[in-house]
């Protein structure tokens, strides 16, 4: 994968992912912020289905968080629709 110089700073890479009740995700990114993603209206969806269902299996790969049977949510929804936690 080719890196873009500054690419980073537009869009932040997730580092680590905390599951928490109600489908909430407690996020680290590369950038050192920490956000809290609600996920909540993204499980009831068909697609993420699979996700719901494993909820507690997120992980990070790829700079974004992930469930079994290649379901993820793009690091730049999870960046944008999260709020800052200080």
């Amino acid at each position: 994968m080719e890196y873009i110089q500054g690419a980073e700073a537009l869009l932040p890479r997730v580092s680590s992912v905390e599951v928490r009740r109600d489908y909430f995700l407690m996020l680290s990114f590369r950038n050192g912020e920490k956000r809290l993603f609600d996920a909540s209206e993204l499980m009831k969806l068909p697609v993420y289905k699979q996700a719901a269902e494993h909820f507690s299996l997120a992980r990070v790969e790829y700079g974004t968080v992930v469930w079994p049977g290649d379901v993820d949510i793009s690091p730049e929804t999870l960046y944008l629709k999260s709020i800052p936690v200080r």
